[in-house]
C-alpha cells in the first residue's frame, strides 16, 4: 500500500473532518489543490450527507414520496452550503494538516497561472510546430 495516502478508515475519518497523520500532509494539501478538489470535496459532502440521508428515506412513518422528496431537499440544501464554504472548509483541512494559512489559494493561483501560460504558449499557437 502506499504511504502516502491515507487508508479507507483514514479517508472516512477524514471525510468527516477528523485529522490525518502529519505524514499525509502533502496528500493532503495535494487533495484539496489538485484539479478536481471541487468534486473532491463535493464527494466528501456526499459521504457527510449519507447518513442523514439514509436516516430521512428510512425512519420516518409516512409515504415513501413524501420521504424521498424530504431526502432530496435535504440533500440539494446539503451541498448548496457545502459548496457555499468548500474554499474555507479546504484550506481548514490543510491548516489542520500542518500547512500555513492561505497555502491552498496560493497554490490553487500558481496552478491556474502556469495552465493559462501553458494554453497561450508560443508553440501551441499556429500549429505549424516551427518557432520563428
Amino acid at each position: 500500500m502506499d504511504a502516502g495516502r491515507p487508508n479507507p478508515a483514514q479517508w472516512l475519518w477524514y471525510a468527516y473532518g477528523g485529522g490525518l497523520p502529519r505524514s499525509l500532509s502533502p496528500w493532503v494539501l495535494e487533495d484539496t489543490t489538485r484539479h478536481s478538489w471541487v468534486l473532491r470535496h463535493l464527494l466528501r459532502a456526499l459521504v457527510q450527507l449519507a447518513p442523514v440521508v439514509a436516516l430521512c428515506l428510512l425512519l420516518p412513518p409516512v409515504d415513501f414520496g413524501v420521504r424521498l422528496t424530504a431526502a432530496g431537499g435535504g440533500l440539494v440544501i446539503g451541498l448548496l452550503f457545502s459548496l457555499a464554504y468548500m474554499t474555507e472548509t479546504t484550506e481548514h483541512r490543510a491548516v489542520k494538516a500542518g500547512w500555513p494559512p492561505g497555502t491552498t489559494a496560493a497554490r490553487r493561483e500558481e496552478r491556474a497561472e502556469r495552465e493559462r501560460l501553458e494554453r497561450n504558449a508560443r508553440y501551441r499557437s499556429g500549429g505549424s510546430g516551427s518557432f520563428d
